[in-house]
């Protein structure tokens, strides 16, 4: 790959601020995704951004980021549930409930 050396692919050398903002990156672009199939792999990317954001702020005091957090979950599954998942995005709504 001509670009790994200039983009880290573990989301493990990101911060929760960065996370967050990855994942709302992914969501705003599944959002506007002329293909289903396209747009599922997107969530799938948000959730996993999301859950590293979440594990990064799990002892975070900054009420900001934790609501940002919740917020993008309840997006994420707004936006599964809009492509008929609704079992992935109760399980989604429940994860952005935990946070708060």
């Amino acid at each position: 790959m001509v670009l790994s050396g200039l983009i880290s692919s573990p989301l493990g050398s990101l911060s929760p601020q960065q996370a967050l903002q990855l994942s709302n990156a992914y969501l705003d672009n599944a959002y506007i995704a002329g293909d289903s199939e396209i747009a599922l792999v997107l969530c799938h990317n948000t959730e996993v951004s999301l859950s590293q954001a979440k594990r990064g702020a799990k002892n975070d005091k900054d009420q900001a980021m934790r609501d940002g957090i919740t917020t993008a979950y309840i997006d994420l599954g707004r936006l599964l549930r809009s492509y008929g998942r609704d079992t992935e995005a109760d399980a989604i709504y429940n994860k952005g409930k935990k946070l708060k």
